[in-house]
């Protein structure tokens, strides 16, 4: 008979570090999305508008949910946090990216969890896995879940193992017994709302993702407006700021999983080191990693502001006028590229 303890029993067996069931019913906060889309928080991510109806309620997803099983990973590794590293010429990238692509691990392991759940209910039991990519509101779920609690920088922070934590749930059709929800432990605390370096909270637990640093350096398909160039410092992939001065992750438990093991590439890099790799090799870099999403042309547009606020003078030289023919790379000739390579060199002469 499946229960709900016995399918944390096995996904512990399969490496997941939070397991917790919450219902398929309705949640009070689920219709904020709305709302969120109709401010216009989600910029140039379309999809979100698209499927905003289906996420408020998992059962416009599959009608015949009735729970909610959600599961969170560690992903945190040995390393400093962005707000340590003092080095400008270093590239800051989100940890959650520096190893394999979570999509694809975890995919497997949820997908292994949803078929063991089928075969141990003994009767037909419908299911359907996502890993950050179906329209639920994974977070509100997992709040509901007990595994944490949705912060005031909207990331799920656990009581035990911080807000470092890819969130991957499985809806199914037979009511389980659900958890109590998480205690929202933020309490007065605003180190998080206060260190963002653009401002992207209007309110406490409301992300306005079009001012957010990993929007600007991920989501943004196009040119980086100029207003916002200063602002990425050596972020070149999203961000981590907010997460790194909460106090719930001073401390925080260190995964060994060698998914989420830094690549030789990525493991803090040099801005100009990147710079001048080929376009061949930034995409062995990347290859199977969640940076993939930004391909080498975005990456390339990226590290070029980077280099331009490092206000180095190895910046100076990885993007001289030679650069091209030194890294060798076709990237350089894209439109995108060249505008953001000639502002940097500009903000870089005017040291």
């Amino acid at each position: 008979m499946l229960t709900a303890e016995s399918i944390k029993t096995r996904a512990r067996e399969l490496g997941f570090d939070l397991c917790g069931v919450a219902s398929a019913d309705d949640h009070p906060r689920l219709p904020f999305f709305r709302d969120w889309v109709e401010r216009g928080y989600a910029g140039e991510m379309g999809y979100l508008a698209r499927t905003a109806e289906r996420r408020a309620d998992v059962r416009a997803v599959m009608p015949s949910a009735r729970s909610v099983v959600m599961l969170g990973t560690l992903y945190n590794t040995d390393r400093p946090y962005s707000t340590e590293v003092a080095d400008p010429g270093e590239a800051l990238i989100s940890r959650y990216a520096w190893g394999d692509d979570y999509h694809d691990v975890l995919g497997a392991r949820t997908e292994a969890l949803s078929e063991w759940m089928v075969r141990a209910h003994g009767t037909p039991l419908e299911t359907r896995a996502y890993v950050d990519t179906g329209p639920v509101q994974e977070k509100l779920y997992a709040e509901q879940a007990g595994l944490g609690w949705v912060g005031k920088n909207t990331c799920l922070i656990s009581p035990e193992l911080g807000s470092w934590l890819f969130l991957s749930e499985i809806l199914c059709s037979v009511g389980l017994a659900p958890d109590e929800p998480g205690l929202d432990q933020c309490g007065t605390c605003t180190l998080c709302l206060d260190a963002c370096p653009t401002g992207a909270f209007p309110e406490p637990g409301v992300l306005d993702a079009t001012r957010c640093l990993s929007y600007l350096t991920i989501e943004m398909k196009g040119d980086i407006a100029g207003s916002d160039r200063a602002e990425l410092g050596n972020h070149i992939y999203g961000c981590d700021i907010c997460q790194d001065v909460c106090p719930y992750n001073h401390g925080a438990a260190v995964s060994t999983d060698p998914a989420w093991q830094p690549r030789e590439a990525l493991d803090r890099p040099r801005l100009a080191e990147l710079w001048t790799r080929s376009d061949a090799d930034l995409r062995d870099a990347i290859r199977h990693g969640a940076m993939m999403r930004v391909r080498v042309k975005r990456l390339r547009r990226n590290v070029a502001v980077a280099l331009g606020n490092s206000g180095t003078d190895e910046a100076e030289s990885a993007l001289g006028p030679t650069a091209a023919d030194r890294v060798g790379a076709e990237s350089l000739d894209e439109p995108l590229v060249a505008e953001h390579v000639a502002w940097a060199r500009a903000r870089l002469a005017s040291r």
